[in-house]
């Protein structure tokens, strides 16, 4: 199991158990992850968009994964959110900004 597919199964876990959370699933769409959050009465899109910030952080905890999230829409009592965890890209070449993972310090065997 790779580290993207642990993520996500931590970050729904965590989700399901949100208690400001009636309902949670998630559905893909051409090949990209959609949540569908339905919140307790009154629940705040913001307080919904800080709890998928913090199980993201959870999930992505002790992983080189980043959060892409974007709300959608709101359809009748459901927020729809495209959450993506992102891999990073090995670079191939080198920019100049002494980053860490410079490709010049890396073996080329």
């Amino acid at each position: 199991m790779t580290d993207h597919e642990r993520a996500w199964e931590k970050f729904i876990a965590f989700m399901e158990q949100a208690e400001i959370i009636e309902k949670f699933t998630v559905k893909t769409y051409t090949g990209l992850p959609f949540v569908y959050i339905k919140p307790l009465k009154e629940t705040p899109r913001t307080d919904i968009e800080e709890l998928l910030k913090r199980a993201a952080a959870s999930a992505m905890k002790g992983k080189r994964l980043t959060l892409a999230m974007s709300y959608v829409r709101k359809s009748q009592a459901l927020y729809v959110y495209r959450v993506r965890f992102l891999v990073p890209q090995r670079k191939m070449f080198c920019c100049g900004n002494l980053c860490d993972d410079c490709i010049r310090f890396t073996d080329p065997f």
